[in-house]
């Protein structure tokens, strides 16, 4: 696996950071938004943010005094065609199967 997608993944290993991520799919939020209601601490998710924007997973910006955190769309692209390799082949596989002839399928 590539670097990249491996960090990726180990970044949304973690549950938490999972949450975090999934939180930013409805758009951006600061982090005072995204720690209202999950079971940790601000400076927590700040620090989960981090490895989520270290791994590509999460961009930011600066509005006024705030940092807005959104899904980075070009790592989710990343991580989505990770998986859609193993997709397109678990399909062939299938496809393969399917094409036997009865007698040669076990």
């Amino acid at each position: 696996m590539a670097t990249y997608q491996g960090q990726m993944l180990e970044a949304l290993g973690d549950p938490t950071r999972r949450t975090i991520f999934e939180s930013l799919a409805g758009g951006p939020r600061s982090v005072a938004e995204i720690a209202n209601g999950l079971p940790v601490s601000r400076p927590a998710v700040s620090q989960h943010l981090k490895v989520l924007k270290d791994a590509g997973l999460v961009s930011s910006t600066s509005v006024g005094t705030r940092r807005l955190y959104a899904v980075d769309q070009e790592g989710l692209a990343a991580i989505r065609g990770y998986f859609e390799r193993f997709w397109h082949q678990a399909l062939a596989a299938f496809a393969e199967a399917a094409e036997k002839p009865p007698e040669e399928k076990t």
